[in-house]
């Protein structure tokens, strides 16, 4: 049976047996006992994308008090859900991360608790995931761009969207408008200044 700890573009956490390139965490909500999560959604603003291999590392998932693991389908996904690259085991994709936003943003480089703050109110709208308004055409997005459409999720790549499903990606098709953006504001800030997330190769082969 599925653990409850693989995260939708809509940032709601499921149980699925979706297999993805990522893990992450938003600090500790589960109980390892019985390996079922709390009531709680996050308990830090520090949402995080990282290496599902480490140094060689590997932990008994829900094990411990230390952190949630949960899992993304691929880079795309977790920026939608409103997580960023880890500073610890990512460090180069952070590093990136953080030098697009301030290529995007201006003024001086930002902390990561600075980076969570802004993301944070642009990824709830009180306990619920925020839609943003489409900035213009779909067109005109970049590739890792996610929007929403008649209730479901796709992710942008050259000129195709791909639609999110708990078997991982549909095969792409047209998509001529949206209902709205679930990549945060300046996530896509990030990406239009040339950060390159990491895809699955579903997309990248599709």
């Amino acid at each position: 049976m599925p653990l409850q700890n693989r995260v939708t573009p809509f940032g709601e956490i499921v149980a699925i047996a979706q297999r993805g390139l990522f893990t992450g965490n938003r600090g500790i909500l589960h109980d390892p006992a019985t390996k079922t999560l709390l009531t709680k959604r996050w308990s830090s603003k520090a949402w995080l994308v990282c290496t599902c291999d480490y140094n060689g590392r590997r932990r008994d998932v829900m094990a411990g008090r230390s952190w949630t693991e949960l899992f993304f389908l691929d880079e795309a996904v977790a920026f939608a859900a409103g997580h960023r690259p880890c500073f610890f085991c990512r460090r180069e994709a952070a590093e990136e991360f953080r030098a697009c936003w301030v290529s995007a943003k201006g003024g001086a480089k930002p902390t990561a608790p600075e980076i969570d703050r802004v993301l944070h109110g642009e990824r709830l709208d009180r306990r619920r995931k925020r839609t943003h308004p489409l900035p213009g055409t779909l067109s005109a997005l970049p590739d890792g761009a996610v929007v929403v459409a008649a209730s479901a999720a796709f992710t942008l790549h050259a000129g195709r969207a791909f639609r999110w499903t708990n078997e991982g990606y549909a095969p792409p098709r047209s998509l001529q408008d949206a209902d709205g953006l679930l990549t945060p504001p300046s996530t896509l800030a990030v990406l239009r200044a040339g950060y390159r997330p990491v895809f699955h190769p579903s997309i990248l082969s599709g």
